[in-house]
This record gives structure tokens, sequence and C-alpha cells, in this order.
């Protein structure tokens, strides 16, 4: 069951996140890396991100405990008062955003030209319209996550990215104007109204008959400090690359569109590698920890923490060195291929590669950081994740005070910030923890098999050269695309010859 459970829920994962790409590759192809690319990208993740910032990783953290220990009706009770909390915040939070729109949008958008601030100010109606039922979303999503739903949880996604799409799709061949973005707009609104219809008739599929109302009065939902603690766990890994992208809007129209591509050459194998090895993980890592805590003398639950922790780590290093090659040598054939299309032009095509080759450093520390946090979790010390994500917001926004805004630079920007969240992370573990679950011999291989692939890119130059529109492509890209995957499967080879630990996480 477990086992088909989680083939699912990757299989659908998988399609939301390739689905997710397909839509700024529509995006691209429609509006290139044109200011009103910028108005429109803040205008289809506001909602979202607020949403994801504010409430939804704070509902999952706080609530899936709680309805663990409630029966149906309870949870039921639980799910409708925090629903009407979330709604009343959102509606005064849209009305916070119409009301403040022109500010709001000199903040998200700084480089912004004035002929477009009506478009702005229309994008951020739209989301504000938008916001109360993602909001809502985020909530029916938890408990989806609760009732393990998965068709439920990601389809969600697969019907948001399909509508928006199928809207892009439509003005591909179209003026790119401010007409277009009210259509956009409400195809905005029609996409997240769709996603609560498919989230209630999941729901409404897995309800049991109704129980009676109980005597008692209800538990007290849980205190603000708790869903603070939870909102900032959840919310501030998600600030980092939207601060970073509204920061490289300051650089001039069209350079935050660019940003925004060049980090989706990195969040796609962040996410599908890096990240889903430490969810993966993190159910192993807890077992082992609570063996270690009930042992009553000497036994296995000590090195069976030890190596759930290694296996995870060396997977997810190996994954990330991997990646990372492939970014080095083929960025900008990979570029290309997802975002060169329709209106993209040639020379924001070789920004994003040269951006996206930047940001593949930071996928190295980011699988130390993925681990560390799931073991942060798994510890009960979530305040040292929730600090070391803080000092990288810090780091990035000081950055951007001292101008530091070209993509390249922000970019860089965010490896230095994660790479201190990392350290901070691992360091919270403590020096014994980090002698016993680091192998190093195991991380070593890989890592110098990436500096062997960058150095060799550098001096024979990435694979690609510079980046060109999808459209001219050939059998040379096709070449460039081997390279690229040779240079991968160098660095996982390194790995798996290095020890046993890769080997065993793959077989786990």
């Amino acid at each position: 069951m477990f086992l088909q459970a989680g083939l699912l829920s990757l299989t659908l994962l998988l399609a939301s996140r390739v689905l997710g790409v397909l839509r700024e590759t529509a995006l691209a192809a429609a509006f290139g890396s044109s200011a009103m690319a910028d108005v429109l990208i803040v205008m289809l993740t506001l909602p979202d991100w607020l949403s994801g910032v504010l409430a939804s990783g704070a509902l999952a953290y706080v609530l899936l405990p709680r309805w663990a220990q409630e029966t149906a009706g309870q949870q039921q009770a639980t799910q409708n008062r925090v629903a009407w909390r979330l709604l009343w915040g959102a509606l005064v939070l849209a009305v916070l955003m119409c009301a403040a729109r022109i500010p709001l949008g000199a903040l998200l958008l700084p480089g912004v030209a004035p002929a477009l601030q009506a478009a702005v100010s229309a994008a951020l109606v739209w989301s504000a319209l938008a916001l109360p039922a993602a909001m809502l979303a985020g909530l029916w999503a938890a408990r989806l996550q609760h009732e393990r739903d998965f068709v439920g949880l990601y389809g969600a996604n697969l019907v948001v990215n399909g509508v928006l799409i199928g809207a892009l799709v439509f003005l591909a061949g179209r003026a790119a104007d401010q007409a277009a973005g009210q259509t956009l707009g409400a195809a905005l609104v029609a996409a997240v109204l769709l996603r609560l219809l498919w989230q209630g008739w999941r729901l409404r599929a897995r309800a049991g008959p109704p129980e009676p109302a109980p005597a008692a009065a209800p538990a007290p939902l849980p205190g603000w400090r708790i869903w603070t603690w939870a909102a900032l766990g959840a919310g501030l890994p998600l600030a980092l690359p939207f601060v970073a992208r509204t920061l490289a809007s300051g650089a001039g129209e069209g350079a935050l569109a660019s940003f925004n591509y060049a980090w989706k050459l990195v969040e796609l194998p962040l996410v599908l590698a890096v990240q889903l090895v430490a969810a993966l993980a993190f159910p192993a890592i807890a077992q082992a920890h609570a063996q270690t805590a009930d042992a009553a003398g000497p036994g296995p639950g000590p090195d069976a923490l030890a190596t759930a922790v290694r296996s995870a780590l060396v997977l997810a290093w190996t994954l990330a060195c991997a990646a990372a090659a492939a970014l080095l040598v083929g960025a900008p054939v990979i570029a290309a291929l997802l975002f060169g299309w329709g209106r993209m032009q040639t020379p924001a095509l070789g920004q994003i590669a040269d951006w996206g080759r930047a940001g593949a450093w930071g996928l190295l520390p980011q699988a130390l950081l993925a681990l560390a946090v799931t073991l942060l979790a798994t510890l009960g010390r979530m305040r040292f994740a929730v600090l070391a994500y803080a000092l990288a917001l810090a780091l990035l926004l000081l950055a951007g005070a001292l101008g530091l805004t070209a993509g390249q630079e922000l970019m860089w920007a965010l490896n230095a910030g994660f790479a201190l969240a990392a350290w901070l992370a691992w360091s919270a573990l403590g020096a014994r923890a980090v002698r016993r679950w680091i192998p190093l011999r195991e991380l070593l291989a890989p890592l110098l098999a990436l500096l062997a692939v960058a150095l060799l890119a550098r001096w024979i130059g990435p694979a690609g050269g510079q980046a060109a529109p999808a459209r001219t492509l050939g059998p040379e890209q096709v070449r460039e695309l081997v390279s690229c995957a040779l240079a991968a499967l160098a660095v996982a080879a390194a790995g798996w010859f290095s020890g046993p630990q890769l080997r065993q996480a793959l077989r786990a």
C-alpha cells in the first residue's frame, strides 16, 4: 500500500512540476522577457505565494498533528473554524492590496516603466481577487494530505496550471499588451476557483456519514506563537527566491522575468531531487530517532539513525552535484528548449543560461540544508531552521541594499545565503552529530567530479556556447544534450563507486 501511494505521489508530483515548467514555457513564448512578462509573473504567482507564506505551510505543521487525534466530526469542525478565519483574513488582505496597489506595485516591481503602472495596478487587483480562494485551497490541501488523497492533493496543481497554460497558448498569437493581461487575470481567477471545485469534490467523496454534534465545547485552536513559528518555518524558504526576483526587477524591464526563468532551471532539480529525497527520508529518520530515544541500553537505534541520515545525505548531495554538472555544461541548450519559443529573444536566453549556471552551485548547500532542516524538525529544534533561513534572507536583503541587483549577483547572493543557512543548521545539530552523520569520503567524490566537469566546461566552453531560440536547434544541440547527460552521469558514478552509502540509499 505504501509503495503504491509513494509511486502515485511521485508520479503526480512530477506531473505537477513538469506542467509548472510548461506554464513558464508558455509564458515565455507569449510575452518573452518583456516588461509585461514581469507584471504577469507577479500577478500569477502572488496569490499562491502569499498563501504559502502566511498559511499553507503553517496549516500542515499545526493541523496535521491535531487532526490525527480527532474524530472525523471534530476534524470537520476544526477545518470549518480555520476556514472562516482564513477567509476573513484573506478578504481583509485583498482589500488592503487593492487600496494600496500603487505603492505595492512600486515595491514588487521597482523597475517597471511608468507606462505600465495601470497594468501593474490591474494585475494586483486580479491577484487580490484570487487570494481568498488560494488561502482556502491551502487549508483543503492540508486536509487532503491528512486523508492521504494524493490524487486530490497534486491534481489540484494540474488543474491550475492546465487552465493557465490554455490561456497563455490562446494569447501567444495575439498582441502582448495590457488587454492580454486582463484576459490572463480572468483566467487566474477561474483557475483558482476550479481548483477549489476539484478539492471540494475530492473531500466530499472522502467524507463519511455526518456525526452528531459533540456535547463538549471544541478544544481551542493553537495559540499565535505556534502559528507564528510554523508560518516562519514554512514561509521563509519561499521568501528567498521571491525577494531575489523582486530585487532583480530594479535592474530594468524584463529582468524579473529573466531571473524567474533562470531560477526555474535550478528549482526543478531542487524540488524533484534534493527536496524529494529529504521528504522521503523524513519517516525513516523519525522512526530511527524514536528507536534511539526508546533504547534502554546499547542497541541498533543510534546506528539506524546514523545510517538513515548518511544514506539520505549522500543521495541528496550526489543528485545535487549531478544536476549542477548538467547545468554547468548544458544551461544554454536547456534554456533554449524550455524558454526559447515565440517572443523570447536570444540575448535574454543568454542571460537565463548564465544566471542558471551561477544558481547551479546553490544546489549543493541546499542539499545540506534540506537534510539539516529534516533533522531539526525530527529533534524538535525548528527555531534553528527558522533562524538559518532568516539569516539567509538578511544576507540577500543586504546584497540588494548594496546595489547588487543584477541577476548573476543575486544568484550568488542566494548561494551565499543558502551556504550560511546550511552552516548554521548543521552547527545547531552539534559537532558530535556532524562527525557521526556526515560521510566525508562519499561527499567528496561527487564534489571532485563536479569540479572537474566545471574546469573542463570552462576550458572548452559550455556545451551550446550561446543560447539560441528553440527553432534553430538541430543535431548539434542533440550532441550538447548528450554531453550534458554524460556530465551528470559521470558525477553520479563518482558517488556510486566512492562507497556503499549511495547504493544503500537507492536500494532503500
